[in-house]
């Protein structure tokens, strides 16, 4: 299980308690093209990401179809990539505004926020591994919301090039092109530009 290879890398879990992890947990399959989550839902459960690629989309007033976040598990993957779900509906029990869908075949492991406050509310590891991942998760909202105010779409290509180039190859460009807030015609010639095709 890819869940506990991550967090044995992060926190030190003895064999009783990677067994009360593993009763918590609950494995679900998605094809791609399935809905993970739908918006206005309440976000009330952790989705790690074991194999395939997500994505987290809102849909505006007008219907338009924006890509929030790319999720993905590989080499390349850090927490922000695997986790998958609205932080903000999942800590203060609201409604989504997110949806979240499979590009590809998804595997996931699920655990409910109430076991979630379970683990944290028996051992200090857990709350303090809990409050790092809510940084992170933090700093990734502050990351993208800044970049969409001060940068241009070259900047931003620049950035997605330097930190994530992989999902060139993994992701449709159309979905691309929405997170980076361009066009799929202006995503193609700045790969041009950049000699990325």
């Amino acid at each position: 299980m890819k869940l506990l290879k991550f967090l044995t890398i992060n926190i030190d879990l003895s064999s009783s308690e990677v067994e009360l992890l593993t009763q918590m947990l609950r494995q679900k399959y998605f094809q791609k093209g399935e809905m993970i989550h739908y918006a206005e839902h309440i976000h009330d459960a952790i989705y790690f990401l074991e194999s395939g690629i997500a994505r987290g989309y809102y849909i505006d007033e007008n219907g338009k179809d924006t890509t929030w976040y790319i999720y993905f598990n590989d080499e390349n993957s850090h927490l922000t990539n695997l986790v998958v779900f609205d932080y903000d509906s999942y800590l203060c029990q609201t409604p989504s505004k997110l949806h979240f869908e499979a590009i590809t075949d998804c595997t996931f492991q699920i655990m409910k926020k109430e076991e979630k406050d379970y683990l944290c509310a028996h051992d200090l590891k857990w709350s303090e591994f809990m409050r790092r991942s809510s940084d992170l998760a933090y700093s990734l909202v502050h990351q993208k919301f800044f970049s969409q105010l001060v940068m241009n779409a070259e900047t931003r290509f620049a950035q997605f090039l330097e930190t994530t180039p992989y999902l060139l190859d993994k992701v449709p460009q159309y979905h691309i092109a929405s997170y980076l807030g361009i066009t799929p015609q202006h995503l193609s010639r700045l790969k041009k530009m950049n000699k990325c095709e």
